[in-house]
């Protein structure tokens, strides 16, 4: 529903319809798993703020990376010009953060715990992207684009790390499996959901045929993704700081039996 907005237009009734399918069918799921003897997503989960607040994170934060990557990569084609390779070498100093970041991470995650660490990840990468966008125009030069590109960087790397670790630490072990499909069944949600959004965004302000077109369409599709992260960022905050500590099973067991 959300990619065909753009093209039919948000009242039509192939929109619409598809919409209303997609949340009817969501419902009748929802509906399933409260009753099933053996849900496959227990849904009681959600009664737990981190591991909720910790997949809205994930979900905002997919959705942010992905849909980044997918209109960054064509502006620099369409809008300055460069080919795939001299793209793909330009964006380096986002993509080639994480191998520098995300292993110290799990480092900041331990001194100064998950929500800080995970909200300045995600309040970096809105920032730097929302900076890119600012910065956008057919006639920018790229050395003007290297900041904002490392300081997106720099906030994914922190939040990539963090974010799943905040879920499946907020479940007993038994249900980690189910958490951590969860995690991952919501960030590919995620990244079809903010680049159907991205889609639809550019397609109502620009188009690919002229740089100046492509940029009108472009800046303000990454505007609306950058948002995301920057809603990832709140929604960060309802994380557990410091994990609770949980006995493991067969503790449980002996002590039941004791």
């Amino acid at each position: 529903g959300l990619s065909r907005a753009g093209d039919d237009g948000w009242a039509s009734a192939s929109t619409l319809g598809t919409l209303g399918a997609g949340v009817l069918l969501l419902a009748g799921f929802v509906a399933w798993e409260l009753r099933a003897a053996q849900p496959m997503l227990p849904l009681h989960m959600f009664r737990n703020l981190s591991f909720s607040a910790g997949n809205a994170t994930g979900f905002l934060m997919s959705g942010t990376i992905f849909a980044a990557a997918f209109l960054v990569a064509q502006y620099m084609q369409f809008g300055l010009g460069y080919s795939p390779l001299e793209t793909g070498l330009r964006l380096l100093p986002w993509t080639g953060t994480p191998l520098f970041i995300a292993p110290a991470a799990g480092f900041l995650s331990d001194r100064f715990g998950r929500r800080p660490a995970l909200f300045t990840g995600m309040l970096l990468q809105g920032t730097g992207l929302m900076w890119f966008a600012v910065l956008a125009a057919s006639r920018v030069s790229y050395g003007e684009l290297v900041a904002p590109l490392i300081i997106a960087g720099i906030g994914i790397s922190m939040a990539l790390p963090i974010a799943p670790t905040v879920v499946v630490s907020s479940v007993p072990a038994r249900e980690m499996g189910k958490a951590s499909g969860v995690n991952s069944t919501l960030q590919r949600f995620g990244a079809a959901f903010a680049i159907a959004i991205a889609a639809a965004v550019f397609a109502s302000h620009g188009q690919i045929g002229t740089p100046a077109a492509f940029v009108a369409g472009f800046q303000p599709a990454l505007i609306a993704v950058a948002s995301l992260s920057l809603l990832g960022a709140v929604t960060a905050l309802g994380v557990q700081s410091r994990p609770k500590a949980m006995p493991l099973p067969a503790v449980v067991d002996a002590t039941r039996a004791a």
